[in-house]
């Protein structure tokens, strides 16, 4: 009996002596791992892996975490000369927004070893303060506040004033917007109502702008005239919160999205200023003065902020 006891403890020490390691060896063969480009994941392994089984696509596995049974089509398998580094090449483009996982069958000797690629989540913040604020510019690449935009532009004071109350309407009323969206459009089934509470929001956030600004800074106020009753209704101000509820932003990306559509109206109202005040001493032929030579900087900009596109940082 005592005999029997023995081997069978024996046998447990084996197996934890091959097994451990492998489940150990599991845990830490990925190194790292990263999104590059729109359709490619990088891996970075912590010894080096037999070229052939990291090479075959067949041993991969790929798809987004929130849906499990779209299979991601893994076209290439490339691995390094040192055979610590592969580049995994998709057919299609990646959404980097989602979290990924990735399963690779017999890696050094590992049945199976499974990790997840994500974005870190403040570069993912970032991006969308950098989209809206240059790459996807709601003046120079959708069109939408023009109004406000010829009508403020005139001087570098009003422009600066105008784009800082602007950038505070739209922080405040996407915040509002978000919190009546979440939690009671949402949960009693009022998403066709959203517009109309969308502009009530800003409506109210406008009125007590124009209550603090005819207070606190009457110049800036009696410059601003009847613009500032335009924000009410502005496509811009509307546009934040509806990108928002499209989206199912969270608080913190809907902060960075009115943020940076705040600063990019800021800095459109301030590029057109700047050149404004440069064009009163130029001279300018009858027929282009006035809104004929603003159309035409507007559309300099344009094509110029179009030099944006494709920009990816994170």
């Amino acid at each position: 009996m005592m005999t029997l006891t023995k081997t069978k403890i024996t046998i447990l020490a084996l197996l934890t002596l091959f097994l451990v390691p492998l489940s150990v060896q599991a845990e830490g063969l990925i190194a790292d791992q990263t999104f590059k480009g729109d359709n490619e994941i990088v891996v970075t392994f912590a010894q080096k892996v037999d070229k052939a089984v990291a090479e075959d696509v067949t041993n991969y596995t790929a798809f987004e975490e929130p849906d499990p049974d779209i299979r991601l089509v893994l076209e290439t398998a490339t691995l390094s000369e040192d055979g610590t580094v592969a580049s995994l090449m998709f057919q299609d483009p990646l959404n980097t927004a989602q979290t990924h996982i990735v399963s690779v069958k017999g890696l050094a000797g590992i049945e199976k070893t499974t990790f997840k690629v994500s974005k870190s989540y403040l570069g993912y913040l970032f991006s969308i303060l950098l989209s809206a604020l240059l790459i996807n510019n709601f003046v120079f690449t959708k069109y939408l506040g023009l109004c406000v935009f010829f009508g403020t532009s005139k001087k570098k004071s009003t422009a600066k004033g105008m784009g800082v109350v602007f950038t505070l309407v739209m922080v405040v009323s996407a915040l509002m917007g978000w919190f009546f969206y979440q939690f009671i459009l949402i949960p009693y089934n009022l998403n066709f109502l959203q517009i109309v509470i969308f502009i009530g929001l800003v409506s109210l956030t406008v009125q007590a702008v124009d209550t603090i600004l005819r207070k606190v800074n009457p110049v800036l106020f009696n410059s601003f005239g009847v613009f500032l009753v335009l924000v009410i209704a502005n496509c811009v101000i509307i546009a934040v919160p509806l990108i928002v509820a499209n989206n199912n932003y969270n608080i913190y990306e809907t902060f960075m999205l009115a943020l940076g559509a705040g600063g990019g109206f800021l800095l459109a109202l301030y590029l057109m200023s700047s050149v404004s005040e440069r064009m009163q001493l130029a001279n300018i032929p009858q027929t282009f003065r006035g809104l004929p030579i603003a159309f035409i900087v507007a559309g300099q900009f344009a094509m110029a902020f179009l030099g944006f596109s494709g920009l990816q940082l994170f």
